[in-house]
C-alpha cells in the first residue's frame, strides 16, 4: 500500500480497540502527520498500536487558524491523517472546516469507513433505520434546548442525538414533558464494558434514569421515534403556494387554486387557512 500525498480521514475506536480496522492502521502508520483533536488522548491509541509518528493538534479553538498549515504540507508533498478523540472525525468533532478549505484548495481528501456511535447506537436501537436525523448535541441552555426539541415535535424520522451525562437528566425532562409517551432509547458507553442499550417511552425513561446514577454515566446517544404521520395532513408545499396565493386573493379563490395544483381537497386548505388566521375579510 502506497500513500497519495492527501488528508485522510481516519475513524478510531468509539471504546473497544478492537475495533479499528487494518486499513485505519495502515495509514495511520504510513502517514507523514497526524492531526488530532487531543494529542495526549490518541497518543495511548498510538502507543497500542505501536505506530511513531508526528502529532499536530487540530481542535475546536485552532481549526480554522490551522487548516493552511495542514493544507501546505500536503501541497509539499506530505500525506496527513486526521483523527477525532473517537469515532469518525467531523461527525460533532472538528474537521469541518479543515475538509472544505482542502476542497477549496483541489487538495484530495480520502474517507475511511469506521466506527461512528450514532450509527453504532442506531443500529441496535429497534427504532426504525430507514430514514433518521443525526442532531448532535442539543443546545445547552434550557431555553434554546426547548425551542430546538419544539422544532422537531413532527419529524417522522428517527432522531439521534449525542448527550453530556450531566445533562441527560434536564434533557430528558424536557423530552418528556414535550414528546409525553414516545419511545426513547438510551446507549451508554457503546463497545465498552459497562455497554447499555435501555428503551422505553418518555416519562418512563425519566424515572428509570433518576434511580440509579450510573445510568447517567459516560458516552451517551439518546434516540427518539420519530412522530406518526398524519394521513389527513396537508403537503407543506402546498400550505406554501396557499399563503402566497391569499396575499393576492380572497382567501376561498386562493384555497381553490391550490387545491386544483396540488390536488389536495378545497375545504382542508380553507379551513387551514382560516386557523392560521389567513384574512378572508375580501370573500364574496
Amino acid at each position: 500500500m502506497q500513500l497519495i500525498p492527501s488528508l485522510y480521514i481516519v475513524p478510531t475506536p468509539i471504546g473497544n480497540l478492537g475495533d479499528i480496522t487494518r486499513r485505519a492502521v495502515e495509514v495511520l502508520g504510513m502517514v507523514d502527520l497526524i492531526a488530532a483533536e487531543d494529542t495526549r488522548h490518541s497518543a495511548i491509541l498510538l502507543n497500542h498500536l505501536d505506530i511513531k509518528a508526528s502529532l499536530f493538534a487540530l481542535h475546536d479553538h485552532n481549526e480554522q487558524q490551522k487548516a493552511d498549515v495542514l493544507i501546505a504540507k500536503v501541497k509539499q508533498g506530505l500525506s496527513v491523517a486526521l483523527i477525532s478523540d473517537a469515532g469518525t472525525p467531523l461527525i460533532s468533532d472538528p474537521g469541518y472546516h479543515l475538509v472544505t478549505r482542502c476542497r477549496e484548495a483541489g487538495v484530495r481528501v480520502v474517507p475511511l469507513p469506521g466506527p461512528c456511535a450514532a450509527i453504532t447506537a442506531l443500529s441496535a436501537a429497534g427504532l426504525p433505520t430507514d430514514r433518521f436525523a443525526f442532531e448532535g448535541f442539543l443546545p445547552a441552555k434550557e431555553k434554546a434546548r426547548d425551542d430546538k426539541l419544539t422544532e422537531l415535535l413532527g419529524e417522522t424520522r428517527t432522531l439521534v442525538f449525542y448527550e453530556a451525562p450531566r445533562r441527560l437528566l434536564d434533557t430528558m425532562a424536557a423530552i418528556a414533558r414535550l414528546y409525553g409517551e414516545r419511545q426513547v432509547v438510551v446507549a451508554r458507553e457503546l463497545t465498552k464494558t459497562f455497554e447499555t442499550i435501555h428503551s422505553l417511552p418518555a416519562t418512563d425513561m425519566l424515572t428509570w434514569l433518576g434511580e440509579d446514577d450510573n445510568r447517567c454515566r459516560g458516552e451517551i446517544v439518546l434516540m427518539l421515534a420519530g412522530a406518526r404521520p398524519d394521513p389527513d395532513a396537508l403537503p407543506p408545499e402546498a400550505l406554501r403556494t396557499l399563503a402566497l396565493l391569499q396575499k393576492e386573493l380572497p382567501l376561498k379563490k386562493a384555497a381553490a387554486l391550490t387545491a386544483e395544483i396540488h390536488g389536495v381537497k378545497k375545504n382542508a386548505l380553507y379551513k387551514e387557512g382560516l386557523a392560521r388566521g389567513l384574512d378572508c375579510s375580501d370573500e364574496e
